[in-house]
């Protein structure tokens, strides 16, 4: 027998099944008089289009087809009920448990690729991986529509049961017009397969104890979910290749609608399995790849549950209330992370989750033999940075790593003791000094910690943390100004770092720090990855602080469909046509400058001449301080000098500018905001992402983007 949901019946049902038995056997005995007294009509007619005007077959039981079933499940949206269908094959699956036979109580099916439990039983849907609220479950088969949208709304269980009853009865006797009411003292009217409607009870109608009437702008009503119009999406692969961690930046809201961390990451991984189909469909089809898992980690939630949101109320003043809310909730969490106290709590709660998301991950795949990356967004990525700087790459002493990461953080050029001496004007004592092989070090004045920029004020030794006073095993620093706190350790090591609209480059250059080694590469992971948008306000670059001398254009992303937006190649087109024409205009001024200065010197010679002639347009071309250089496009700048930028990605480029849209290229700053949280959504992004994890496995793209 099928599973009920939990918690009994309607009574609506007035006896159920049995009792529908019992008047099915007394009304078929009218059936062969009522057939008499019909017209001819089609005499297999279709279930879905037969009316109380056509024949019922002799045999009755071949005009009635059951409903299918498809399974949904509860979202409170805008404070609003909103029931969403599983995928068809979780639908499947739930079907094929509720028909087992078996006791549905404690019956757990996985769903969503296994992020969410559905608990059969209790027809209740739960996360697996974060905490959300519980959400119902319902088998749905009769449908509604809302009074608002145009989003149908599933009846109950029970009450879709009843529905089905009547709907078989009327079908197999031909008999319609069927009145019923719901539970909620609504009227449903079974005009015919194709006209069902919906009557709501009128308010204050039965204040005297009277029955409802069908007032009211009437509600289709709609069997099976083949005949509403919702999108029911396929299964996704069962085989996941990779593990993605996605930590959001400050607030709880991810993008302009307000969403949370988890909402935001559905969009990324919905666009990765749609760009999977499009343009790894030669792997898919070779059946080398499943899919990608993108996770959230929630950071926000522990932090403003410590407490803080109490202390900061009592002090916020009570003007602008809405502003200074927003501003407590959000911004704050910038100077959170510069604190001490909450920066230990934010990189606890960021390293505990992704180790607790990983081990629980491992438990309920244990096939899984992918790898695992990292990426963060904003403020996320900063403190994804720290950690990852922090990571031994083994066993060994804390105090050694700090030694090793402390040299391979450059600083610039550390200043002789000649120098500091002369800077102190006390010169006169360096031959003294030097006579007695006295050092820098032995003076206390070699600092191993970071030089700021000329022109900044040195701050106290106290100010840093890789003061050899202060070096214990509590503390971790790697002499680029992180505040004093111990950073937690992974329990795996991440292959790339993906950092989108990061204000990384920013935070060190604050800190301090003036360039970043070359040599330098994160102790445990081998790539990392800094995207931005062209008119993100928040995002920074790295590559200048590795090769500070040299000016170059960052990686320009490919648009995910090939090739350059129109509007940026006719832009660049556009310059170059320009600049072409600008110097063709400056050439030939010159030479008609000089032919005319020339004029009255007839002993010139004419092969002199040619020679000026041919080699004018080469010092022109030799000069490039005639042209503006800042209009020069991208491609032309990385073509004429390659760029070692270190080995931070493993030898590759770090920075990765995506292409603005059209109509963001008339404004930057009425879609600066919106350019900062554009990436959950953004397919240049996700393919870039998807490109580079699957070239770690030896999987590329079906046809290269240009």
């Amino acid at each position: 027998m099928p599973c009920p949901p939990q918690g009994g019946q309607e009574s609506l049902r007035s006896g159920g099944a049995a009792s529908f038995l019992l008047s099915l056997e007394s009304e078929m005995s009218s059936v062969q008089s009522q057939q008499e007294q019909l017209s001819q009509s089609d005499p297999s007619p279709s279930p879905n289009s037969c009316s109380s005007f056509e024949l019922i077959d002799m045999d009755a039981g071949s005009l009635y087809e059951p409903v299918s079933p498809h399974w949904f499940y509860c979202k409170i949206i805008d404070s609003k009920e909103t029931w969403i269908p599983f995928n068809s094959d979780d639908s499947q699956q739930l079907e094929e448990a509720y028909n087992s036979g078996k006791d549905c109580n404690g019956r757990v099916v996985p769903t969503d690729g296994g992020r969410y439990d559905v608990h059969l039983g209790e027809r209740m849907r739960y996360a697996v991986y974060w905490d959300e609220l519980a959400s119902e479950v319902r088998r749905c088969t009769w449908f509604y529509k809302g009074d608002k949208d145009n989003k149908y709304v599933p009846y109950s269980e029970s009450f879709s049961q009843v529905l089905e009853e009547t709907y078989m009865l009327a079908v197999t006797l031909d008999e319609w017009k069927k009145k019923l009411e719901s539970p909620n003292r609504e009227i449903i009217i079974l005009h015919n397969p194709k006209l069902m409607v919906h009557y709501q009870p009128v308010a204050g109608s039965d204040d005297w104890g009277s029955a409802p009437t069908e007032q009211g702008r009437p509600r289709t009503v709609k069997r099976g979910v083949e005949n509403i119009s919702v999108d029911i999406h396929c299964g996704e692969p069962l085989q996941i290749d990779h593990l993605v961690f996605v930590v959001h930046g400050i607030g709880p809201a991810c993008d302009l609608r307000f969403r949370s961390i988890v909402q935001c990451v559905n969009d990324f991984r919905s666009v990765s399995l749609n760009l999977l189909q499009t343009h790894f469909k030669k792997a898919q089809e070779n059946q080398q790849i499943g899919r990608v898992e993108f996770l959230p980690v929630n950071w926000h939630s522990p932090l403003h549950s410590t407490g803080v949101d109490v202390d900061l109320q009592r002090i916020t003043l009570p003007s602008i209330n809405r502003l200074r809310h927003f501003t407590n909730d959000t911004i704050l969490d910038v100077f959170f992370y510069n604190s001490p106290t909450y920066c230990q709590t934010i990189v606890d709660t960021v390293a505990s989750e992704m180790n607790r998301i990983y081990t629980l991950f491992l438990q309920r795949n244990p096939d899984f033999k992918g790898g695992v990356s990292i990426a963060g967004h904003s403020l996320g990525s900063l403190i994804l940075f720290d950690i990852l700087t922090n990571q031994k790459d083994s066993l060994g002493d804390i105090d050694s790593e700090k030694d090793s990461l402390n040299i391979v953080m450059d600083q610039g050029d550390t200043p002789t003791l000649e120098e500091d001496l002369k800077k102190l004007q006390l010169s006169e004592f360096f031959d003294i000094f030097e006579k007695e092989k006295v050092d820098k070090e032995a003076l206390g004045i070699n600092r191993p910690t970071l030089q700021p920029a000329s022109g900044a004020n040195i701050p106290k030794e106290s100010e840093f943390c890789s003061s050899s006073n202060t070096r214990n095993g509590d503390y971790l620093d790697v002499g680029i100004g992180q505040v004093s706190v111990k950073y937690p350790r992974l329990i795996y090591k991440p292959e790339i770092f993906f950092a989108f609209g990061s204000p990384i480059g920013m935070f060190l250059t604050v800190r301090g720090l003036k360039r970043i080694d070359p040599n330098y590469r994160f102790p445990t992971c081998k790539g990392f990855f800094n995207i931005y948008h062209p008119f993100d306000p928040v995002a920074y670059r790295i590559e200048p602080m590795v090769v500070p001398g040299v000016e170059f254009e960052p990686m320009l992303i490919p648009h995910h469909k090939g090739r350059k937006r129109m509007h940026l190649e006719l832009r660049e087109g556009l310059t170059r046509m320009s600049m072409d024409l600008k110097n063709n205009l400056l050439g030939s001024l010159r030479m008609a400058w000089k032919s005319f200065t020339r004029a009255p010197y007839p002993a010139l010679q004419v092969s002199e001449a040619a020679e000026e002639t041919e080699a004018e347009p080469e010092s022109t071309s030799e000069k490039p301080s005639d042209v503006n250089t800042e209009e020069t496009s991208v491609a032309v700048k990385e073509e004429v000098l390659p760029i070692n930028v270190g080995m931070l990605n493993g030898g590759q480029r770090i920075d990765y500018v995506l292409q603005e849209k059209p109509i963001e290229s008339f404004n930057e700053y009425l879609f600066a905001l919106q350019s900062h949280l554009c990436y959950w959504e953004s397919e240049d992004t996700v393919l870039l992402v998807l490109k580079e994890i699957y070239q770690t496995q030896g999987i590329f793209l079906d046809q290269p983007l240009q």
